[in-house]
């Protein structure tokens, strides 16, 4: 009897019902070590790198959201804080949706509006991924910063003015900084721009140097893109750093080139039996397309276009000429716009 019972007992295994397979095990994403951050205005601005796209513990699709935590501490407080230390005392203080993440090229960020009490205060920051699960990962590293309070607010009533040379953004000096004392601290101004064929344009200011005028001249554009235009009021901020305040308000530039070229200039013709020769010097625009000459017998015209479309020479022989008459010929130069200028001196000659 104890053979039948341990012999159905070892068939029990391979005769009973199978059962499903269970799902594996979703890991807790893996902490980021770059975090980092800087004061704007009346923010912190947190950024780190967006989390890897291709499968393993840190791609995004193990992560749902990512939380931001915060501790206030005494600037002369001890630097050094355990993570149980920090998750005994921290905020959160918000969160990075999935969508957030999953729109994210290749940096994300968080915004943290600062409530400025009037004493000096270290912000510690650190965030931690977590997954569907609710599962946590480890905090990042810490990111300390002792935000300024006198940092001045935008520049106010930014407008610009176009011309074929330069588009001048001008605005007018913020009256306030952002605890409502008076801007003392400035350092000058920067000026952004984002080009609409270009999203990821404007990160860096189009000055070298923060600007003491409150104007600036922008020769670098290109007509026919869209611009738009934003000025930040610079501040000297705590250890000295400078200190960016929030966007001025936006101002869109959509440059169209409606400038002609200059006139040109038609020297005196070479004549020879039976033909008339012009040599001229270039137009000085970069963007001159060629020229259009012209002829007549008459110099109130009627006038005869010797040259039917755009001629990019500056060299031109007219051998449909007859000796002993007088012609009259005056030049125009064309753009790549399409732009006409104004007519050169007329100039005759007598065929030989």
């Amino acid at each position: 009897m104890l053979l039948i019972v341990l012999s159905g007992l070892s068939l029990a295994p391979t005769c009973g019902k199978r059962t499903p397979p269970l799902p594996p095990l979703e890991r807790v994403p893996q902490r980021t070590e770059e975090l980092t951050g800087d004061q704007r205005g009346n923010l912190i601005v947190l950024s780190w790198p967006a989390p890897r796209r291709n499968a393993g513990e840190s791609s995004v699709q193990s992560i749902r959201r990512i939380d931001v935590y915060r501790v206030a501490e005494k600037p002369n407080a001890p630097l050094p804080m355990t993570e149980e230390e920090f998750a005994a005392r921290a905020t959160l203080v918000g969160s990075v949706t999935y969508d957030e993440i999953r729109r994210a090229s290749d940096t994300l960020s968080y915004q943290d509006p600062l409530e400025l009490a009037g004493q000096p205060a270290r912000l510690r920051y650190a965030i931690r991924y977590v997954n569907s699960a609710g599962q946590r990962a480890a905090f990042s590293n810490f990111f300390l910063f002792e935000p300024a309070a006198k940092i001045a607010e935008p520049p106010t009533n930014v407008e610009k003015k176009e011309s074929e040379t330069a588009i001048t953004i001008s605005w007018e000096s913020p009256k306030a900084n952002i605890d409502g004392s008076t801007p003392v601290n400035l350092l000058g101004y920067n000026v952004y721009r984002i080009a609409a064929s270009q999203p990821q344009s404007g990160k860096s200011p189009l000055n070298q140097a923060p600007i003491s005028a409150n104007q600036f001249q922008d020769r670098s554009f290109k007509f026919g893109e869209k611009y738009t235009y934003v000025v930040r009021s610079v501040s000297l901020g705590t250890l000295a750093r400078p200190v960016e305040s929030l966007d001025s308000n936006p101002v869109m530039a959509e440059p169209r080139d409606i400038y002609p070229p200059s006139a040109p200039t038609l020297p005196p013709a070479a004549p020879a039996p039976g033909r008339i020769a012009f040599f001229w010097p270039p137009n000085p625009e970069p963007d001159v397309a060629g020229y259009l000459l012209y002829r007549s017998t008459d110099p109130k015209g009627p006038w005869t276009k010797l040259t039917p479309t755009l001629y990019t020479k500056t060299t031109f022989t007219d051998e449909n000429v007859e000796s002993g008459k007088t012609y009259y010929y005056y030049l125009e130069a064309v753009d790549t716009a399409g732009n006409v200028s104004p007519k050169s001196e007329i100039v005759s000659e007598t065929v030989p």
